[in-house]
């Protein structure tokens, strides 16, 4: 079972703070297909943040743009997200994603794509 470590979660103040969370994969995994950040706040519904796919394509949601960067470590199974510049509406809790191909040794180690999420870090930007 492949999971995912989270960390660098915090509070900044808003515009003056930065922070860059990072997401670990561990566990025997064949390859990436994607990781990705995505975020909750209180009351609203999950959202996408950033994704990075397995060739280093990214793609971000309009409100970070300019702002976030997500960034891979191929070697290490590792995602990071910069974020700049942050606001309070970036307030909540980030999750890491992952969308990964494992060896099924139920299923005569065949190929079989997964995913999984990571405990969320806290992000707070207040003054």
């Amino acid at each position: 079972q492949v999971q995912l470590v989270e960390s660098g979660g915090g509070l900044v103040q808003p515009e003056r703070g930065s922070l860059r969370l990072s997401c670990a994969a561990s566990g025997t995994i064949v390859s990436l297909n994607s990781m990705a950040w995505y975020r909750q706040a209180p009351g609203k519904q999950r959202e996408l943040v950033a994704r990075v796919s397995g060739s280093g394509g990214t793609n971000y949601a309009d409100s970070v743009k300019g702002r976030f960067t997500i960034s891979k470590d191929s070697d290490k199974n590792t995602v990071h997200l910069q974020m700049n510049s942050l606001k309070p509406e970036d307030t909540a809790v980030y999750y890491c994603y992952a969308d990964y191909i494992q060896l099924d040794r139920i299923r005569d180690w065949r190929p079989v794509r997964r995913e999984t999420w990571g405990q969320g870090t806290q992000v707070t930007v207040a003054s």
